[in-house]
């Protein structure tokens, strides 16, 4: 007899891709959103099913959530516009397809060449696990043995907000959708309990699921429902603030890798006794500016002066 959850599983596979395979398919943009939201939605519950609610929590939050409102926004914005058409590049389709062929193969490969059944790196992790000054693996990887790569991926963000700053600099200004009070009472029901939330995700993150992208992800949430309902309007006059938000995370992060690299120590060899305390203030900081970060994207425009005739439009 079947067991139930392999049956489950298989149903969930076939449902991912062809969830996939329709926002490859799809023409209409709007479908092609929501089919990519589902995606995100049944990848994360395939990342529970795999045991690695981290990765899970960050699908659901980053990659569908945040994701999705950022496509809608873009969506919203392109609406009504003449676009230029695509440049077609001749034998661009086989091209694509056979780079496509390459990535498959590639991760085919690398499949076929691990081990089944290997240790892997859990051992290493978990006899060092003591002295990284978390209780969580993933956490003492992220923020501990592999710091360089979370700093590199706070840069990303940084990277990406300052690019889509400089980018929209030069596109005339789209009218923003007014909100009914529907969406002004979902958002004083729940920003207090996401706000809740993300700080949970947060300090959780040193002894289980959670983290500061997880938690950064939901009070980003916190920040579009604002953004949408018109409860906060970015102005001129906190540029100066918002940079620094945005800066803070990358430059605390940095900051601490060289001081602890004093006195012979590697970079991001925390000190044994202060491990826990430099990780949960990196954590804390980074938490806010991924949050900044995200919303600025889903904004999508450093904050200007708003003419008279944008006002009235």
């Amino acid at each position: 007899m079947i067991d139930a959850l392999v049956l489950f599983d298989l149903v969930l596979a076939l449902a991912i891709i062809g969830i996939a395979a329709g926002v490859l398919i799809l023409r209409d943009a709007f479908a092609m959103i929501v089919c990519f939201v589902i995606f995100g939605l049944l990848s994360a519950l395939a990342w529970v099913r795999l045991a690695a609610p981290d990765v899970a929590l960050a699908e659901a939050a980053i990659g569908t959530g945040v994701t999705g409102a950022l496509l809608l926004k873009t969506l919203a914005h392109l609406r009504g516009r003449t676009l230029s058409p695509p440049l077609r590049v001749k034998g661009g389709l086989v091209v694509n397809a056979a780079l496509c062929a390459l990535v498959t193969l590639a991760g085919i490969g690398v499949f076929l060449a691990t081990p089944i059944g290997g240790a892997g790196l859990e051992g290493l992790v978990a006899q060092n696990l003591a002295a990284s000054g978390v209780a969580h693996p993933v956490t003492a990887v992220l923020l501990n043995f592999r710091a360089f790569d979370t700093l590199m991926e706070v840069v990303v963000l940084l990277v990406a907000v300052v690019a889509v700053w400089s980018m929209e600099r030069g596109i005339a200004r789209a009218p923003a959708p007014v909100m009914g009070e529907v969406y002004a009472g979902f958002a004083r029901l729940v920003l207090p309990a996401a706000v809740i939330v993300g700080a949970y995700l947060l300090w959780i993150g040193a002894i289980a699921p959670g983290g500061a992208f997880q938690g950064g992800a939901v009070l980003a949430a916190v920040g579009l429902m604002l953004l949408i309902t018109r409860a906060y309007t970015p102005l001129p006059a906190h540029r100066g603030a918002a940079r620094i938000v945005f800066v803070i995370g990358t430059a605390l992060f940095a900051a601490v890798a060289l001081f602890v690299a004093q006195g012979g120590r590697a970079t991001f060899e925390y000190p044994a006794a202060h491990a826990k305390s430099l990780i949960l203030i990196i954590e804390a900081v980074v938490t806010i500016s991924i949050a900044a970060t995200l919303a600025a994207l889903f904004h999508g425009r450093e904050p200007v002066a708003v003419s008279v005739r944008e006002t009235r439009a």
